[in-house]
């Protein structure tokens, strides 16, 4: 099985008419993605490479029968279109776009728990699953069909321990990149339930970095919740205090949370194995199977 994107999934692309919407759009179909519309206001009518385009996701939605949206919407825009995401009959957005005011994501946060939706991001890769579908923009080369579930604040752990992973043969069930910005959608607790649900994922493995307490969140949900064993990485353990690095959310305040050793040793509490490196994470998770 899966979590979230499957063979059944129908998207709509949120932005299809710009140049990353556009090409990305490609990329998805390419890999076997079923993008059955775009959605750009005052562009309806027209069509991408084949694929109608409408004024509101609502409108693509009702009449491609979409249940899924990808958003390359530029920053200032982001939170219209997220909004408009929200009041549609789609279940999952998965918002790919960077640099989204923490001001706006603050009302999206809001409306979106009003609502059964799954979120996905913002500043994210996406999600896939493998052999079937994905949304956003993981190269899909990398990944494999298999047994263990990823679940990522950064894009690019997320394809350094998938790229480990299916170098030793060890595929996934589905992988989702959360994003690193302070708000987000799904967060590693959410992701970890879907995965702990799926009879098919019989490991996970998770990568986390500096700053917030999402990670010692999970490490309790992990010890608290799962039978599903989980393998971790942290990132950023020489980070000075005080200093952002990489994403918006990596800073830690010096509050004595969000430091890499209080991430590890809540982990290590919930009997997760912390590997020093991204190549370390494909040693736990053989060791698990």
């Amino acid at each position: 099985m899966s979590i979230l994107v499957d063979n059944d999934t129908r998207v709509v692309v949120q932005g299809i008419t710009g140049g990353e919407g556009k090409f990305h759009t490609g990329q998805m179909i390419e890999y076997g993605t079923n993008v059955v519309a775009g959605a750009v206001p005052g562009r309806g009518g027209q069509d991408v490479d084949g694929i109608p385009v409408y004024d509101t996701v609502h409108e693509a939605a009702r009449e491609e029968d979409a249940n899924a949206s990808v958003v390359f919407v530029p920053p200032a825009f982001a939170a219209d279109a997220l909004f408009e995401a929200l009041d549609s009959p789609v279940d999952l957005v998965v918002a790919i776009t960077e640099g989204v005011p923490q001001q706006d994501m603050g009302k999206v946060y809001r409306k979106l728990g009003e609502t059964d939706t799954h979120l996905i991001g913002p500043n994210c890769p996406g999600l896939i699953t493998p052999g079937e579908a994905k949304l956003g923009i993981l190269p899909g080369n990398i990944f494999a069909e298999g047994n263990v579930g990823l679940v990522s604040r950064s894009g690019t752990l997320t394809y350094q321990v998938v790229d480990n992973l299916t170098q030793r043969g060890i595929g996934q069930t589905s992988a989702v990149g959360i994003g690193g910005d302070p708000i987000i959608g799904t967060d590693f607790v959410d992701a970890l339930e879907l995965f702990e649900n799926d009879p098919d994922t019989e490991a996970v493995a998770m990568c986390g970095e500096i700053g917030g307490e999402d990670e010692e969140e999970a490490a309790a949900f992990i010890g608290e919740y799962m039978d599903t064993p989980v393998a971790a990485f942290i990132a950023g353990r020489t980070a000075p205090p005080g200093k952002r690095m990489g994403h918006a959310g990596a800073i830690v305040s010096g509050s004595g949370t969000g430091t890499a050793e209080s991430k590890i040793s809540a982990l290590n509490d919930a009997g997760v194995p912390v590997g020093d490196t991204p190549n370390e994470v494909a040693d736990h998770i053989e060791d698990l199977l």
